[in-house]
């Protein structure tokens, strides 16, 4: 619109009656979420930005596709975005993203989510799970002081499978044997005085010597002090990598020993499991995206929808 156009248009804007100016702002409403969704995308660009095909930072503008600024690489010749390259490149409906974060950061499922968003279920389904393709990475690099490490088991389920390993059961059912069995998925937490949380998905059954190697070593500080149950598995861990590590006896009732306790693991994993609750089943598949999600959440660690959607974006600009 010109310039003179708009500054007529602003002037009627005053005899404008309620319903009128109601209807103006719905109308409006679509476009403002469009506007504040791609200057959060900006915000999270990283400096310099690079080419989602090659890798090179040597490119120059190339014209606004959808409210983004577009580029053109100079070696390779290919067009991208600041979204090019990660799980949100091809999501329609960008107005809503942000009023979608919203009710992620208010746990609703699927369904509900769907509903007050104006989106269908499956486009629901579809982007929770794209904007936790990245929120799933994003955990602290390092743990130290006293670290708390602990596991809980959840029942593995094949939701959604088109093919199941094994006959299915009704309305999710309960296992087969009694105790831990590889008919459980292990969630490996690790968590420090300061609050900071790792989890891991370690695979069926309890956990190994070899998945501590793998998950739990990357994590921690050379200087820390380990505390953990009296499973066998973290003393051969602690043996082998040199780490300073202490146990409670918990079958023979030993629960806190000075500062040596999992008690801040456990009520975790208390909190964390009647969050999981609330979705009425989660797919094994699925179950690291709602780890990140539930990190995000702790403590309200992330409380606005634009700084969960630089989170989700996060991990796949560092990676270019």
């Amino acid at each position: 619109m010109r310039a003179e156009g708009f500054r007529s248009l602003l002037g009627q804007a005053g005899a404008l009656t309620r319903q009128q100016r109601s209807q103006l702002i719905e109308a409006l409403r679509p476009a403002v979420g469009h506007d504040q969704v791609c200057e959060a995308i900006d915000d999270a660009r990283p400096a310099p930005l690079c080419c989602a095909g090659c890798g090179s930072s040597r490119h120059y503008r190339h014209g606004i596709v959808r409210g983004l600024q577009r580029y053109r690489c100079r070696d390779c010749g290919r067009t991208f975005s600041a979204l090019s390259g990660t799980p949100l490149a091809r999501l329609r409906h960008r107005a809503r993203w942000l009023d979608y974060l919203k009710e992620m950061l208010d746990s609703r499922s699927v369904r509900a989510a769907a509903k007050l968003v104006g989106v269908h279920r499956n486009t629901s389904f579809r982007w929770r799970h794209r904007f936790l393709d990245g929120l799933r990475h994003d955990q602290p690099e390092r743990l130290a002081g006293i670290a708390e490490a602990d596991e809980m088991f959840v029942l593995e389920s094949q939701k959604g499978s088109r093919r199941l390993e094994r006959p299915p059961r009704k309305r999710g059912g309960v296992a087969h044997h009694r105790g831990i069995s590889h008919q459980h998925d292990c969630i490996l937490v690790a968590r420090d005085r300061s609050g900071l949380t790792c989890s891991f998905v370690t695979g069926r059954a309890a956990v190994t010597v070899k998945q501590l190697h793998r998950h739990l070593l990357p994590v921690l500080d050379p200087d820390i002090l380990l505390v953990t149950d009296g499973h066998r598995a973290y003393r051969i861990f602690a043996r082998e990598t040199r780490i300073a590590h202490a146990f409670v006896n918990l079958r023979a009732g030993e629960r806190v020993r000075g500062a040596v306790h999992v008690q801040n693991v456990n009520a975790h994993h208390q909190r964390l499991r009647s969050w999981l609750s609330r979705f009425h089943g989660v797919a094994s598949r699925y179950l690291p995206n709602y780890l990140g999600w539930r990190w995000a959440l702790d403590g309200e660690r992330i409380a606005a929808p634009e700084r969960l959607l630089h989170a989700a974006l996060k991990r796949f600009h560092m990676q270019r």
